[in-house]
C-alpha cells in the first residue's frame, strides 16, 4: 500500500516509522522531516495535489488543522480515503463548546461549563474563587489554551489576554469549566464511524519541570500502559465514552471516521472526560505506536471506509518517551544547534524538532526529539529510556527526570 502522512513532528514521525514497520507499505510524508526521510521520501507541496499524483492508497493525517480545515473532503472528492475526519467531525476539537455539547448529549461525564464571549461575564462567572475553574481557549491553540489559574489577578490577565487576541482566533470565545481533581489517562480510539477499535491507554506529562511543575506544553514525555491505571481501563471508555459519542455524531449526520483521542481525568468520582482530540496524541503516539503488532494500514484504511475494523495485537509490556526540549522552551528558544549521540543508542529516535543544514541534524523547535524504549514492564521501558536520552546532547536540552515517576 502507498500511504501519504501529513505533518512535520514526532507523531507523525512515528506513526509513518509504525506504517512502514509494521507492513508492506511505501510511505510518504508531507513534508516530513529528517527522522522520516530515513525510510519515508518527503514530499514538499499541496497534500491533496500530492494524493492525487503519487496515487496514494490511504492519506494519514497528523495534525489537527488540516481536519479543521476539511482536507478529508477534498481528499474524498478525489475517491482517495482519509484516515481522519471530516471537517464537521473534527469541531469535536476545533470548538470546546462543540465538543461539551456533544458529551452532555451522548451523557458522557465531564464537567459543568459555560461560553462566553466577553471578558466581563467571564470574570463575574468565577468571582473570588478561579481556583476552582479551568479556563479554556474555544478554539485550537496547538495544545496552549488551557489555563489554570491560582488567583483572581491571575485569572483576569489571562480572561483578558485571550479576548484581545493572545491566541487570536482561538480566544475569540472561551470556556470555563468545573476544576477537577485526579489522574490524567489518554485514550485513542480508531474509529470507523459506528465502531472503534481502542489502543492501549497513556499518560502524557504536560508540565514543563519534575513534580508537574511550571507552564504547560505540548507535552514532555508519556509512558504507555500508565501503572495505576486498570487493565480493562480502555474497554470502560468505548462502552461509556468512545461509542455515546459516535452515535449522537452519527444521529446529527457525521459519521467520525479516524481516530478520537479522549484525554479524561480519573477522580473520586469515577472517570470524566476533560478534552477530545480528533488525531493522534503527542508525544502520546511515540509511547502507544510501538506497543503495537498488527498492520496498522490495513486498520485505518478500514476505518477511513467505514468498514469493518480488523482487531489489534498488543505486545507485553510497556513503553516510555522521555522529549528532549530546546532550553527555554514552551517559552523563546535558540534554534540551529546540532544534535549528537542519537545515532549510538538502542531506543527508538522520533524526530520532532529537527532540520538537516550542511549534513548535521540540528535543533529547529521547541521539542526536538522523543526517546521511546520498550521493557517488560514500565519500570524497564523508563529506565531504558533515560539511560539513552542522557546520551543525546545539543546545547541548551532539556528534558523532565521524573516521566512515569508522579502521576
Amino acid at each position: 500500500m502507498k500511504i501519504l502522512v501529513i505533518g512535520s513532528g514526532g507523531r507523525e514521525h512515528a506513526l509513518a516509522w509504525a506504517l512502514f514497520n509494521n507492513g508492506a507499505n511505501t510511505i510518504l510524508v508531507n513534508p516530513g522531516n529528517p527522522g522520516t526521510a530515513e525510510f519515508a521520501q518527503n514530499i514538499n507541496g499541496d497534500p491533496v495535489e500530492i494524493a492525487v499524483d503519487e496515487s496514494v492508497d490511504l492519506v494519514v493525517v497528523g495534525p489537527e488543522a488540516p481536519l479543521v480545515n476539511g482536507i478529508a473532503g477534498k481528499l474524498s472528492e478525489k475517491n482517495i480515503p482519509c484516515f481522519g475526519p471530516s471537517a464537521d467531525c473534527a469541531r469535536l476539537e476545533g470548538s470546546k463548546w462543540f465538543a461539551k455539547e456533544v458529551m452532555n448529549a451522548a451523557r458522557v461525564p465531564t464537567a459543568t461549563g459555560k461560553k462566553f464571549t466577553g471578558p466581563i461575564a467571564a470574570i463575574d462567572y468565577m468571582g473570588q474563587y478561579p481556583d476552582k475553574f479551568v479556563i479554556k481557549a474555544d478554539g485550537l491553540a496547538a495544545g496552549k489554551g488551557v489555563y489554570l489559574p491560582k488567583s483572581k489577578k491571575e485569572s483576569d490577565v489571562i480572561i483578558d489576554d485571550l479576548f484581545k487576541g493572545s491566541l487570536g482566533d482561538a480566544g475569540t470565545s472561551v470556556v470555563i469549566e468545573q476544576r477537577l481533581e485526579g489522574r490524567e489517562v489518554s485514550v485513542l480510539a480508531v474509529c470507523n464511524g459506528t465502531d472503534a477499535v481502542i489502543l492501549p491507554a497513556s499518560r502524557d506529562h504536560k508540565r514543563a519541570y519534575d513534580a508537574d511543575m511550571g507552564p504547560n506544553t505540548g507535552g514532555m514525555g508519556a509512558v504507555c500502559p500508565p501503572a495505576d491505571v486498570p487493565y480493562d481501563f480502555p474497554d470502560y471508555v468505548k462502552e461509556k465514552v468512545i461509542l455515546p459519542v459516535l452515535k449522537v455524531m452519527k444521529d446529527n449526520g457525521m459519521e467520525y471516521r479516524g481516530v478520537l483521542y479522549a484525554g479524561l481525568i480519573i477522580t473520586q468520582f469515577g472517570p470524566f472526560v476533560l478534552e477530545f482530540n480528533v488525531r493522534f496524541g503527542d508525544p502520546e503516539t511515540q509511547a502507544v505506536l510501538p506497543m503495537i503488532e498488527s498492520d496498522l494500514a490495513e486498520l485505518f484504511l478500514a476505518a477511513a471506509k467505514g468498514q469493518e475494523l480488523p482487531p489489534v495485537s498488543i505486545r507485553e509490556g510497556a513503553s516510555a518517551c522521555i522529549v528532549l526540549a530546546s532550553g527555554g522552551y514552551p517559552g523563546g528558544y535558540t534554534k540551529g544547534y546540532e544534535i549528537t549521540g542519537y545515532k549510538d543508542i538502542d531506543s527508538l529516535v522520533f524526530h520532532a524538532g529537527t532540520s538537516q543544514v550542511d549534513g548535521a541534524i540540528v535543533t529547529s523547535g521547541g521539542r526536538v526529539m522523543g526517546i521511546t524504549a520498550l521493557g517488560e514492564d514500565l519500570d524497564e521501558a523508563i529506565e531504558k529510556a533515560y539511560k539513552d536520552a542522557v546520551l543525546v546532547n545539543f546545547e541548551g536540552k532539556h528534558m523532565r527526570m521524573d516521566i512515569g515517576r508522579t502521576v
